[in-house]
């Protein structure tokens, strides 16, 4: 179904002029690929992924996962063979743990954006490029290194896939390949992130075809070769890591799907609406349009059998039933929703071929009264703690938060002025206003990512650790320091994630805190070094039973000892 637009004023749309398009797509890239290497890998997420790809790296093994030298089944490699790749062609760092999420992100707004112009009109390609590429979730997610987004970028080509295929003027051709794309799509992110990967969108065929009543669907899905395909690019690896692990199928598939969703197993419940506030934020710039465009879906359905494919309600289908799919699972997580980003996004630009200007001009202002809000409120950041350690750490967010808030003032009010009689170039201060003030965010939170991570520690610890010096975590699990200090560290008490791996690897880590209490004095009476890394309450115990320790470095969440308590003389 094909929409086309009159032009909205006199003067030429930047949508006809390729060098703008072009000036803009290369500025957008440079931030893109610049802010991949600006923050410190921040816990839990950044640092885990980062550390396991290392140890991948250095083991040799790119069958059974590990973290911190330990099993870790919760989820397929794909991700984790990425960052390996990207580690193996261009050394260890910080934007090459984020490049592969950072490629995805990309990857969904290019997919998303052809997938419009191709369905619907070149406009509505270039604008679902814009929206989905400013919108705040699909941009921030883009820079973290998490499983969601590359989750997401090929759940998105399942999407697209089956759309291109659907299309009422595909060949024969482009339908069997539409159709390969989805699958593939499906089998990359069943690799990324599990079943989910092709339950989901199976689910949303289903209830699309059963609402339709567009039975002849199931017809052209190719599921011959499509099924060929997927179990190609799936079955290796599961067959491969049961042979190696016994007791991983019983593990993904049990507990981590179905106890997953069906309880509280994991500790990440959430109200129903939990989503909700977080679709609000994430959909920024584009919040002002966001109700209008899913009406306008639902307006333009058709139960006529004569309809044809209805790509506006697969969008739909899509959007509603993932977001309710994760509102009603026992577990939540903030990035959980962020599939739905790239069928709301195309929603959203359809809308804004037919959108008046007074609602975009609305859109506009709401923008611009968050930023106006961002003004009145930033002063408040340092209110935030009372740990005089953690005040600087707060305040130095302050001028980036004043940054962001303000050029989403001043982009959202120019944005509102041209929306009458430069629509197009309103769309794009927009988009341009949500995508710099979101990074600006970012960049002000680094000082803050830092600290959870740990890095200010990291030279103070390499100048006392040497190869054969164990390193002890005592009462906690740093998800970063690993993957910075190069090395992994013997856990003391506290399993965390990492208590299935422990069953099954007992000889790693150190139960309780008594047995961990009797090798470091007998370290330091045989003059072995030994550096811990201690939660501070627990520090307070071990002063307690005379412990000897020497402080290395410590902050509010930590404490960093050594057993060798005195030092050489320089």
């Amino acid at each position: 179904m094909k929409t086309t637009s009159k032009p909205n004023s006199p003067y030429s749309s930047p949508y006809d002029t390729p060098i703008l398009l072009a000036a803009i797509g290369l500025a957008f890239l440079f931030i893109w690929f610049y802010m991949l290497g600006a923050r410190a890998l921040v816990p839990t997420d950044e640092g885990r992924y980062a550390e396991m790809a290392r140890e991948m790296v250095a083991s040799g093994d790119w069958i059974t996962q590990r973290l911190n030298g330990i099993k870790y089944f919760e989820k397929p490699p794909l991700q984790n063979w990425m960052n390996a790749l990207s580690f193996e062609i261009f050394g260890q760092g910080e934007w090459q743990a984020r490049l592969w999420t950072g490629l995805c992100g990309l990857l969904g707004i290019a997919v998303s954006a052809y997938t419009g112009a191709k369905v619907f009109s070149r406009r509505v390609g270039i604008s679902t490029a814009f929206v989905l590429g400013s919108s705040f979730y699909w941009a921030a997610l883009g820079h973290i290194n998490t499983l969601d987004m590359g989750l997401s970028a090929m759940m998105t080509l399942a999407l697209c896939g089956l759309l291109l295929s659907q299309r009422t003027d595909a060949s024969s051709t482009e339908q069997r390949n539409g159709m390969l794309l989805c699958w593939a799509g499906m089998a990359l992110a069943t690799m990324s992130k599990g079943l989910i990967g092709f339950v989901l969108p199976g689910a949303v065929l289903v209830l699309y075809t059963l609402i339709t009543r567009d039975w002849a669907l199931w017809t052209r899905l190719h599921m011959g070769k499509g099924l060929i395909l997927f179990f190609a690019i799936t079955t290796p690896w599961f067959v491969l890591v049961w042979q190696k692990n016994p007791e991983h199928p019983h593990f993904f598939f049990i507990h981590e799907h179905f106890q997953r969703f069906t309880s509280t197993v994991h500790k990440r419940g959430g109200a129903w609406y939990y989503f909700f506030p977080l679709l609000v934020l994430g959909i920024v710039p584009w919040l002002g349009l966001l109700l209008q465009s899913l009406w306008h879906a639902v307006r333009n359905f058709s139960f006529s059998k004569q309809a044809g494919f209805q790509p506006q309600m697969m969008l739909l289908i899509w959007t509603v039933f993932i977001f309710f799919f994760f509102s009603i699972s026992g577990s939540k997580l903030p990035s959980y929703i962020l599939p739905i980003f790239p069928s709301v996004a195309l929603l959203i630009a359809c809308q804004l071929e037919k959108t008046s200007a007074l609602s975009l001009r609305i859109c506009a202002l709401l923008f611009a009264a968050m930023g106006l809000a961002g003004l009145i409120l930033a002063n408040k950041i340092g209110d935030i703690s009372e740990i005089p350690y953690e005040i600087p750490l707060y305040q130095a967010m302050l001028p980036w938060t004043y940054a962001a808030a303000g050029i989403t003032l001043v982009g959202g009010i120019a944005a509102s002025l041209l929306a009458k009689q430069r629509k197009d170039m309103s769309v794009i201060i927009l988009a341009a206003a949500g995508f710099v003030a979101g990074q600006a965010l970012f960049l002000g939170h680094d000082s803050w990512g830092r600290y959870n991570a740990g890095l200010p520690h990291v030279a103070a610890i390499q100048a006392e650790l040497k190869p054969e010096t164990p390193l002890y975590g005592v009462g906690l699990y740093e998800q970063s320091l690993p993957f910075y200090l190069n090395r992994t560290m013997t856990l003391v008490e506290a399993s965390d994630e990492l208590g299935f791996g422990l069953e099954q690897q007992p000889e790693l880590w150190i139960p309780k805190l008594s047995d961990f209490s009797q090798k470091w004095r007998a370290d330091h009476l045989a003059g072995k070094a030994a550096i811990a890394i201690v939660r501070p309450n627990v520090y307070e115990e071990l002063l307690k039973k005379q412990l000897p320790m020497r402080v290395i470095a410590q902050d509010p969440k930590r404490i960093i000892v050594s057993n060798i308590t005195t030092t050489a003389a320089p």
